[in-house]
């Protein structure tokens, strides 16, 4: 796993240590600079930081891509009101591992980027709610945690500043809506982890009805680079509408799979070919989900002409999302990915809304009974019916994220889901 180019580690953002060994321990991250550029922003106007930070254009990281410094300048400036500032570490979306790779190899990168966040919007208690099955990353994380707590970085009057910041890193217990940040906070709270009716949002009323701000564990990560450097240098990536760098999680049929850090507005098929080394054992590129599994579908033809930047991507049909490139080949069966698909959302539903809950549930069972022989060409109307019927009409986007794959796959490949069809009707 590696960024894109190795003499370019000091000019990237979030990947710039992770070619320092043991990097994870606070002492080695203090010698590579680790924790200079909190002690910096101790002597700044807090809103400078935020004015900073929505200077450079920096978008929520965790998939729907909102401004970062737009969604701090809701959030309350009375600094002796009690507030928030949550941490999303549960990465649930299939497809995506950016986050993981993050708290694996340095967390402290993410620990300084919570301190600054949390001075510039005057917050005194934050968490860092990491998904359940992060067991090793979760301990990473806590001992980074508890490192800094030792050298003065957390705590009361934090290195004589007068601030105080506690940080507590919280496991949550293995559900994919609890990457919502309502549902995140309503498990955060002790309660069932679903969604809540927006507005009033969390910057608002949040965590324990108080204001909150809610962050992905890549957009905390980047605040501490762009303090140091400037949001002018921030911008010289990417485009003027999605500025900066981003953190691709790239899985399936490539020679080289991993964690890569590259400007946005970077063509598709130059981080397949380039980057990953091409598609495995020379097959032709088949298709490319761009954005995690919710994202919709692209074949071969449209990823080679797309962009991966928010309006670019949006404008072909799909969505950038978490960033989770998912390449497909030739020898990939698309009615077996939205096999899994469904199986995955509706498993994953909270059950609170009627059209996600049994949404879900039918557009699984309608799959199946065509993988059964039982199916009839009609059924692919009815799947795109259901889908279009979930798609705005719950209190969070899991419905949506059930019913856009589905729609793009029927629109993309209805020649070979009715072939499917057809075959598994003949075999019965």
């Amino acid at each position: 796993m590696s960024i894109a180019n190795k003499a370019d580690y000091q000019n990237f953002t979030l990947l710039s240590y992770h070619h320092i060994p043991s990097v994870h321990h606070l002492e080695i991250f203090e010698e590579a600079g680790g924790y200079e550029m909190m002690k910096k922003c101790f002597t700044l106007d807090p809103e400078k930081i935020k004015e900073e930070v929505k200077n450079s254009g920096l978008r929520g990281r965790g998939g729907a891509g909102f401004p970062t410094g737009v969604k701090w300048g809701f959030f309350s400036k009375d600094r002796n009101q009690r507030k928030y500032l949550l941490c999303n570490a549960d990465e649930s979306e299939p497809g995506t591992f950016k986050d993981r790779y993050l708290l694996e190899i340095n967390p402290h990168i993410l620990v300084e980027g919570m301190i600054i966040s949390a001075f510039a919007l005057g917050t005194q208690r934050g968490y860092i709610y990491i998904r359940g099955e992060f067991y090793e990353q979760a301990m990473i994380l806590e001992k980074a945690v508890k490192d800094a707590y030792k050298r003065g970085y957390l705590g009361k009057n934090i290195l004589g500043s007068g601030f105080d910041f506690e940080l507590v890193v919280h496991r949550g217990a293995g559900a994919y809506i609890c990457g919502e940040e309502t549902g995140l906070i309503s498990s955060l709270e002790g309660q069932k982890g679903r969604p809540k009716l927006k507005p009033p949002f969390p910057a608002i009323k949040g965590y324990r009805g108080l204001p909150t701000i809610v962050n992905n564990v890549e957009t905390l990560a980047a605040v501490p680079w762009i303090m140091r450097c400037g949001a002018a240098a921030y911008k010289k990536w990417g485009t003027e509408k999605s500025p900066g760098t981003k953190l691709f999680s790239i899985s399936g049929d490539v020679n080289r799979p991993g964690v890569f850090e590259l400007p946005l507005g970077i063509p598709l098929i130059e981080v397949i070919e380039k980057h990953c080394e091409g598609v495995r054992e020379g097959n032709k590129l088949k298709a490319v989900i761009p954005g995690g599994s919710s994202a919709p579908i692209f074949t071969a033809e449209i990823a080679k002409e797309v962009r991966m930047d928010y309006e670019d991507i949006a404008q072909k049909g799909s969505m950038l999302g978490s960033g989770a490139i998912i390449v497909l080949d030739e020898t990939r069966s698309i009615p077996d990915i939205l096999k899994w698909t469904l199986e995955f959302y509706h498993h994953e539903s909270c059950g609170q809304c009627t059209p996600c809950r049994e949404g879900t549930g039918w557009m699984e069972k309608i799959f199946k009974r065509a993988e059964q022989g039982e199916g009839k060409l009609s059924d692919i109307e009815l799947l795109d019916k259901v889908a279009f019927n979930m798609r705005g009409r719950t209190i969070c986007a899991l419905s949506d994220a059930a019913a856009m794959p589905t729609q793009g796959i029927i629109k993309a490949f209805r020649g070979e889901l009715e072939s499917y069809i057809k075959i598994q009707m003949k075999n019965r």
